[in-house]
């Protein structure tokens, strides 16, 4: 597992992301790229991002009075000789910062796009996806077709919940999400550590440990420990563990396997008994 470790992880995060999905939304070729005047474009009401960073948008326009557009955004005829963004939006708002005029772009039909969306759904529904892909997949027609995640559910077939749960895969840091893309670590080892969330140094250590074969079961326990307050590696360390000195002095004690199961608050410790006669001998024992 080790060797998987250092092949698979450090490429980046955007070799992750299927090419295919900019393509069948932005086409691949030339003759359909045009130059739009800024003036006649506007933004998409439906556009779930609202919020857009005023540092990221300055460093883009810097980059586009260098090179441009490297790009094209990807808009539809609105009427009165308008056009509305359908992907792009923060390449628009950037290139206006810039004080462009024009702007690269390609036109889709409404018909175009709802082909481009169905295309999109079908490829999301693939059986053969990882959970990346279809997270990646997800968020573009949650940003590029504004649709919501209810939508999206009610059109993928899925519960809504399932939806939010493959989407907040792209929350992970990005080692996270390539370990989880190369099957080093799977889906339940992912959102374990993406429950770690606010810590950021539990969730490197979290991730070393799946890698190197903790169970989901362990992984879970270690978060479970994290947040009720164990910041200290080697007790939140000891609280995965299911087997102790103690539980197994009292295994022996009992003739049969004892575990203890840590929660946030206290636990509960399992006792193993093979059929109802054995049960009546613990419960003498212990009585």
């Amino acid at each position: 597992m080790a060797n998987q470790q250092k092949h698979g992880l450090g490429s980046g995060l955007d070799a992750l992301i299927p090419k295919a999905i900019n393509a069948v939304l932005a086409g691949e070729t030339l003759e359909k790229v045009h130059k739009i005047a800024l003036d006649v474009i506007e933004p998409n009401e439906h556009q779930p991002r609202s919020q857009f960073d005023d540092k990221s948008l300055t460093e883009l326009a810097e980059s586009i009075k260098r090179h441009g557009i490297l790009q094209p955004i990807v808009v539809s005829p609105k009427g009165n000789s308008k056009y509305q963004i359908v992907a792009g939006e923060r390449r628009w708002r950037a290139s206006k910062l810039a004080q462009q005029k024009t702007i690269s772009a390609i036109v889709r039909t409404t018909k175009e796009l709802e082909r481009l969306e169905l295309a999109m759904i079908e490829n999301v529904q693939r059986v053969d996806l990882s959970p990346i892909e279809q997270a990646v997949g997800i968020e573009k027609l949650h940003e590029q077709f504004s649709m919501t995640y209810d939508v999206i559910a009610k059109r993928l077939g899925k519960a809504v919940s399932t939806v939010n749960n493959i989407a907040r895969l792209l929350q992970l840091p990005s080692e996270a999400i390539e370990a989880l893309n190369t099957k080093i670590i799977s889906e339940g080892h992912a959102r374990a550590i993406l429950a770690l969330k606010e810590y950021p140094e539990h969730q490197k250590q979290l991730l070393k440990n799946c890698v190197g074969g903790w169970s989901v079961r362990q992984a879970e326990r270690y978060v479970t420990s994290i947040k009720a307050g164990i910041q200290g590696e080697k007790e939140a360390k000891a609280r995965v563990a299911m087997d102790t000195p103690q539980t197994r002095e009292l295994g022996k004690k009992l003739g049969t396997k004892v575990q203890i199961r840590r929660m946030a608050r206290g636990g509960r410790l399992e006792i193993t008994f093979k059929n109802d006669d054995q049960l009546n001998e613990l419960i003498s024992k212990i009585s």
